[in-house]
């Protein structure tokens, strides 16, 4: 073991507590198997290993997104390649303590909602409870079937520098972090699996087991197989990939607030077969924002008359709304006496905590302001505790009088220093301040644990504030089995469900589906026109053509039709090529630019996060990295445009296959292509149309016609590979040729065909116009289309494709309002009907 693993090469404080070197400087038994492994292993090794997880990591999309930061949305997730080992002597202890205490919460919430003893005995202030935001009043006397009211907790562990563990915070409200935990073990599973065979770490896929039992567990009676659903704020929530991640490994549906409705009494799911009724959410929405007629009045997040619901006992919630008052930390302070009330001793302390509603305790968090930790009762966006060691004598002076003027709202809490855990940076391992979050899942028996959790460590050696909002890293915590376990262990990381299971498709997700379809092939379809201006601008040999300038000059304005970008090279007089082309490319906020349309495109595909199959995902991750590092580069130029779109061509190619591939075909997929097949004919036809609805010299035609089949990358060209076609040929095969997949008549056929699979009930309006539109495509001909008039219009051409494109448009807006108008409710049908 050379200096990078050694006790030596490794700077733990002297003062502090570190998991893995006791006080002599020795490494802790239970870490000596691991820290062989990666001796073994040698540093070089690691750090490519590291790599490999981040990249991992970015190519599954597993990203936590920390608001007003350079990175942005989907900043990606940073996961250290060094576990944290608990032994399982230590653990047995941890886990029986953290049962204990979510029992004890437990009891706290039913009486806050119940008789409220607690108050009446003294045991807590009522200031405390009733100045908390999360105390929520419309919630009163609301109970969940069965004892267990908090159904999903989550504990911040730490240990202090005695070497004694205690509960820094707790988390009751929408708990999140274990599908990060899951992510974690998959993804160093997968790129360290030696280190999992050499040492004996229990799995963590049982604890998902004991959740989806306990939440079958809280249907409404009669519910004989319960229809459980998470209900999410939405793709620009920071942890929206494990609201998605956690839906697919659990087999629910991934709603959003205007994906349900209440009616009769009852929630409904509005999917493509109509109105699902909803027993159980899983929610992952903060609690004011789920009812916005009883609760936050603003908010858009939520489902009118949910309360009512709960009330009339036709759902259940996890959390329940008004948990979130179990997370006032100044609960801490009168956990001791509410333990030895119910006749219990509180196995695992809190750390020292005072409320400041109290003048004994106010005064002396006051006293000693230069050695507390300051925070508020109730947690708001955008605050951090506050350290009074860091604080100036201004500042702290300020901070007394606003303590003063509003004690109850405050608490002081002893500043603790975490232990530390040795961390990959700068190629080397250094000590870093960690928080271990453990999680709890009610069931008919108690608590189940899961064995481990989710470990967060400070960005740097000297950050004492250990959150996600303040960057670090994450570890995957082991808890060691003993030698002679027989459990079921880790071998390799859990994989979420497959995409595209057999749960109902809310409209929104089938919405977003068919224009993640429509978007991937107006992108395309730019794309693939765009390559061949931009080839036709830069190829000298060609200008020498006469048909050269005029042909140009329709193809420019061919990609003005077809990208809707008006007026750009239609216009009276039209723009200069290749500035008006780099801003058809690179210009996200112009509707119909490459840019656009791309960005579109991943926004549609990300708020279906959870329906994509892993490899899918990977395809959409790369296509995102593509367009990032092409923003990168400044002011380039129409050839560096041609590199990045032969890249994007190739994701875009990936991704339809793979979604061909690997996706069921069920209402999804089908939704998918036809969002695909629709845009394939809009474009198609605004490119006929442009380019030849007026009559041209025959050598501008040939031009255009050899132009569109090179844009078609050879995809239909082979039967004129030696003699290029003529107009009427070449109409043929695009109009009417059923067998070319780039064929008018083959979009409308497949059209026809899927959505003859969409659920029925929802009117049939998109079933006959497609009809209508194949009709009108076979009962036309070629030869009959190109006569054109003395002022050179090609009339029945334009008329034919003008009507199609009409039809089309009329498919899509029919399509919307049958599945996709979420103010409307689908009918009930019979069975489903109250």
């Amino acid at each position: 073991m050379d200096e990078f693993f050694s006790a030596d090469g490794y700077a733990a404080g002297a003062d502090g507590y570190d998991e893995m070197l006791d006080g002599d400087r020795l490494i802790r038994p239970h870490w000596q198997p691991l820290m062989a492994e990666l001796g073994r292993l040698g540093p070089e090794d690691l750090v490519r290993h590291r790599q490999e997880m981040m990249k991992l990591l970015r190519e599954n999309g597993v990203s936590y997104n920390i608001y007003g930061t350079p990175e942005g949305q989907h900043r990606p997730w940073q996961l250290d390649p060094v576990p944290l080992p608990i032994a399982s002597d230590e653990w047995a202890a941890i886990e029986a303590a953290m049962v204990q205490r979510a029992e004890l919460l437990n009891r706290i919430l039913a009486d806050l909602y119940g008789p409220r003893e607690l108050i009446r005995q003294g045991l807590l202030p009522l200031e405390l409870i009733y100045s908390h935001n999360g105390f929520l009043r419309p919630c009163d006397q609301i109970r969940l079937p069965g004892s267990h009211q908090l159904v999903v907790y989550a504990a911040d562990l730490a240990r202090g520098t005695d070497g004694r563990i205690r509960v820094i915070g707790d988390r009751t409200q929408v708990p999140s972090g274990m599908g990060y935990a899951l992510e974690n073990r998959a993804t160093l599973s997968r790129v360290l699996p030696d280190l999992f065979r050499s040492n004996g770490v229990y799995a963590l896929e049982s604890f998902f087991q004991h959740m989806r039992d306990g939440l079958s567990a809280l249907a409404p009676a009669g519910s004989e197989s319960p229809h459980i659903v998470v209900m999410t704020p939405g793709p620009f929530n920071e942890t929206f990939f494990e609201h998605a991640y956690l839906a697919a490994y659990l087999g629910y549906p991934l709603v959003q607030g205007d994906d349900l409705v209440v009616r009769d009494g009852h929630v409904w799911l509005k999917s493509l077969g109509g109105l699902q009724k909803v027993d159980v959410i899983l929610r992952r929405v903060d609690e004011d924002y789920c009812d916005p007629l009883e609760l936050r009045e603003n908010s858009r997040l939520g489902v009118p008359g949910l309360l009512e619901v709960m009330r009339r006992g036709n759902v259940a919630i996890a959390n329940p709304l008004g948990s979130g008052v179990l997370e006032n930390p100044g609960l801490m302070a009168f956990l001791p006496g509410i333990a030895e009330y119910f006749g219990q001793a509180l196995a695992l302390p809190s750390i020292a905590t005072w409320w400041c509603g109290q003048h004994r305790e106010c005064d002396h968090v006051l006293a000693n302001l230069s050695s507390m930790v300051i925070k508020p009762i109730h947690r708001t966006a955008g605050t951090r505790p506050v350290f009074g060691s860091r604080l100036s004598r201004v500042a702290q002076e300020s901070w007394r009088e606003r303590i003063k003027a509003q004690p109850a709202l405050y608490v002081g809490q002893e500043e603790q220093h975490f232990s530390t855990v040795p961390s990959l940076t700068n190629q080397k391992l250094e000590p870093r301040h960690a928080v271990l979050r453990s999680f709890m899942v009610a069931t008919k028996d108690g608590y189940a644990v899961m064995p481990g959790g989710l470990t967060r460590c400070a960005p740097g050696s000297k950050d004492l504030l250990v959150t996600s909002q303040a960057g670090g890293s994450a570890k995957d915590t082991w808890v060691l089995a003993p030698a002679h376990a027989a459990l079921p262990l880790a071998a390799y990381g859990p994989e979420p469900a497959s995409a595209m299971t057999d749960t109902p498709l809310p409209s929104r997700a089938a919405d977003n589906l068919f224009w993640a379809g429509r978007y991937a092939e107006r992108t395309e379809g730019t794309i693939r026109l765009m390559r061949i201006i931009i080839k036709g601008l830069f190829d000298q040999p060609g200008r020498s053509n006469l048909a050269y300038a005029p042909g140009m000059a329709c193809l420019l304005q061919a990609l003005t039709a077809m990208t809707g970008t008006y007026p750009s090279f239609l216009a009276d007089n039209p723009p200069a090529p290749e500035p008006e082309l780099r801003a058809l490319a690179f210009d996200e906020t112009r509707p119909g630019s490459l840019a656009h349309s791309l960005r579109s495109q991943l926004q549609a595909s990300y708020a279906v996060r959870d329906l994509w199959s892993s490899d899918t995902w990977r395809i959409m991750d790369e296509l995102e990295e593509q367009w990032i590092v092409a923003k990168r580069v400044n002011s380039p130029d129409l050839w560096q445009a041609m590199d990045l779109m032969d890249q994007l061509l190739i994701s875009l190619s990936a991704f339809g296959g793979m979604a061909m591939e690997t996706m069921t075909r069920g209402k999804g997929w089908l939704f998918l292509n036809i969002g695909r097949r629709l845009e394939r004919a809009v474009l198609l036809l605004s490119v006929l149309r442009s380019a030849f609805s007026l009559q041209r010299p025959a050598e501008i035609e040939s031009y255009l016609i050899n132009a569109l089949l090179d844009s078609s990358d050879n995809l239909i060209r082979n039967p004129f590979q030696h003699q290029p076609p003529g107009l009427e040929a070449f109409i043929e095969m695009l109009m009417f040729d059923d067998n070319n997949p780039r064929s008018l008549i083959y979009q409308f056929e497949r059209l026809h065909e899927y959505i003859a699979e969409l659920p029925a009930g929802c009117g049939d309006e998109h079933f006959h116009l497609t009809k209508q539109t194949m009709e009108a495509l076979r009962r036309a001909h070629a030869n009959g289309l190109l006569a054109a008039t003395p002022t050179d219009t090609r009339l029945q051409l334009d008329t034919l494709l003008g009507n199609l494109s009409g039809m089309t448009y009329r498919i899509s807006d029919a399509l919307t309002a049958a599945y996709f108008r979420h103010e409307q409710s689908h009918p009930l049908s019979q069975a489903q009907a109250v």
